[in-house]
């Protein structure tokens, strides 16, 4: 229930529906009824944080526990916490509306860095300590997963553990461990011995560090042998049935639709991408599973569109099987079905046939990454150009009117040569549009600018400083200018935060503390990022940021993430950013398989079942 004061609050900010809770399909359980309250965060507001399929996955999943109730909760706005700061309220649910210290579990969500400084806001405005050496036995446990854990240590003060890797499982084993430590009276240093037990949780405080005078790491290390020196990402072997009760938001959100994940993984190794390394091995749901799930998605929240995810979706096995079989199953449904993610290289016109049956609304998206044949060798994105424009001429010819491409600069060894190619590209493709279609066709450009992400062959690369970016950039906005071709990008100081807090060490959680003091928050948003706050911050830290974006690492560095195993071994790594110096491509995973590591650490959970595919051979 609201309560007075909540009520009144509401009434004086902008989107209420974001803190009323209440949707179809929420579960909320009385309090009282439950052993074990988590509350789920994303430090984003609802509009984003409601679409975050992780989360709606362990929501459904930890609601089944008779002996457990997880509920939501979201970074409020601006103006939300200046209301809940002048009527000295705490931070609550949308369950049942409760202060989030009454959790015993709090579980936040890091997808992405820019975020970190929300993580600390809204402990704050919980009233919990910040630190996790300042939380006693009556705190709320401080849990964090997400792709961004992956380098645990610029938050590795404020977190009490980490989950590394997938959380389906673990998350259930978090919750026995809260619940046996709860019964046996035990301390919290007892709890955080027995968290780091459990395989893929990462408890920092367990962990010590030290720094060369230079100020790289010395080395990061387990300060007792009951520790383990490595925490190896946690894996799901068979990925659990899609959640079909999604809650049903009160507002608009971003992608406002069914999300169904039809395979996690991928097996293309670009170099660049860090999903595509931490993420495997590929795993795929069975095509029955996918259409069972959509079914019941479609009958639980009257959605008409659905989102078939993965990394790349067209490398789905049973692709053409999956989109004919929804057609012929949905058809008198008149649903829309997208493929977010489809790679030019497993496209085909078959595929085409079947989507333009699924037809949905918007664009269609492609990814070629880099313009010429070079910069597609560093980055072993193989792609050959006639097959692109073919497939481009195929997508027009289909009947879609616009295509959003998407490229990256500030690739390893990348020349100006190279960004102009990026124009020259996209104009090829507007005059193949117009061929087809005459002038209704738009063409798009989406630029991402290069950070070398921990755990990926590129994470020894130097990267571009802001201003070489924004003379990148600003080239490809006003040639697209001339030509009618839009073009969209993060702003380049933006980019180097996120470049900033990925590749950081444990020092970086002084600098955090200290940007959020001078009021950074919401550093995801542009009329909300504070550049001067970080500045400041760095140097009132004593540390260099460009010690942590623009250096190269050498490769015989220590670096900071190096005790966190994503089951790719370092040596595969190193052997893939040599090969990106050469310009030297290699196949996809699946036609040969180079030993990464993943098949040898986690090979024997493989699932004995034939109809379940792994993309290990």
């Amino acid at each position: 229930m609201i309560s007075k004061e909540l009520e009144k609050i509401l009434l004086r900010v902008e989107k209420p529906g974001r803190y009323v809770g209440g949707e179809h399909n929420q579960i909320r359980k009385e309090w009282d009824s439950v052993q074990t309250h988590l509350a789920l965060i994303f430090p984003d507001i609802y509009d984003l944080g409601q679409a975050n399929l992780g989360l709606a996955i362990l929501y459904d999943l930890l609601n089944k526990r008779p002996d457990a109730a997880a509920e939501r909760c979201y970074a409020p706005w601006v103006d939300m916490e200046e209301r809940l700061r002048e009527a000295k309220l705490a931070l609550f649910s949308l369950e049942n509306k409760r202060p989030l210290a009454d959790f015993e579990i709090l579980g936040f969500s890091l997808p992405y860095e820019s975020i970190y400084t929300n993580v600390l806001n809204i402990l704050d405005l919980a009233g919990i300590p910040l630190l996790s050496k300042d939380r006693n036995r009556e705190h709320p446990l401080v849990i964090a997963g997400g792709q961004s854990c992956y380098n645990p240590e610029p938050m590795a003060g404020f977190i009490d553990a980490f989950v590394i890797g997938e959380g389906e499982e673990a998350a259930n084993d978090i919750v026995n461990c809260q619940q046996s430590w709860q019964a046996s009276g035990g301390t919290r240093a007892a709890l955080l011995h027995q968290l780091a037990a459990i395989p893929g949780v990462y408890v920092p405080s367990l962990y010590a560090v030290s720094y060369d005078a230079d100020g790289k790491v010395k080395d990061l290390c387990a300060q007792d042998k009951s520790v383990p020196s490595k925490v190896f990402k946690r894996i799901v072997p068979k990925l659990p049935p899609p959640p079909t009760r999604i809650v049903v938001p009160n507002i608009e959100i971003v992608h406002d639709r069914i999300a169904i994940e039809i395979m996690r993984g991928c097996t293309r190794g670009c170099r660049f991408c860090h999903a595509g390394v931490v993420n495997r091995p590929v795993r795929e749901r069975p095509v029955e599973e996918v259409l069972q799930a959509i079914e019941g998605s479609l009958q639980a929240t009257g959605y008409e569109e659905v989102g078939l995810l993965s990394l790349s979706s067209s490398d789905y096995t049973q692709i053409l099987a999956l989109t004919q079989q929804v057609h012929e199953r949905f058809a008198e449904s008149r649903i829309q079905v997208s493929l977010p993610s489809l790679r030019i290289a497993s496209f085909s016109v078959e595929l085409m046939e079947n989507l333009k049956d699924l037809k949905p609304s918007g664009g269609f998206t492609l990814a070629p990454e880099a313009a010429t044949e070079r910069m597609r060798a560093v980055i072993n994105k193989a792609l050959d150009e006639e097959e692109f424009l073919e497939t481009v001429r195929t997508i027009f010819e289909h009947g879609w009117l616009s295509i959003k491409l998407y490229f990256m600069v500030g690739l390893p060894s990348e020349t100006m040569e190279d960004v102009q190619a990026i124009m020259t590209l996209a104009r090829k493709v507007q005059q193949i549009g117009k061929k087809a279609k005459g002038g209704r066709i738009r063409v798009s450009l989406g630029i991402g600018s290069l950070i070398p992400k921990p755990h990926t062959p590129f994470q020894w690369a130097a990267m571009d400083s802001a201003e070489t970016t924004r003379e990148k950039l600003e080239y490809l906005r006003a040639e697209g200018f001339k030509s009618g071709i839009k073009v969209s990008f993060n702003k380049p100081d933006e980019t180097v935060l996120e470049a900033w807090l990925s590749r950081g060490d444990r020092r970086l959680g002084r600098v955090i503390e200290l940007a959020w003091q001078k009021g950074a928050r919401f550093d995801a948003w542009s009329e909300h990022f504070n550049k001067q706050a970080w500045l400041e911050a760095f140097a009132e830290a004593g540390l260099e940021p460009d010690f942590y974006a623009a250096r190269a690492r050498d490769e015989a560095e220590n670096l900071p993430w190096e005790h966190i195993f994503t089951g790719v071994k370092k040596e595969h790594l190193l052997r893939e950013w040599q090969l990106s110096k050469l310009g030297k491509t290699c196949e996809d995973c699946r036609a040969q398989c180079y030993r990464c590591g993943v098949l040898d650490a986690y090979g024997s959970l493989r699932p004995a079942a034939d109809d379940y595919y792994w993309g290990c051979p």
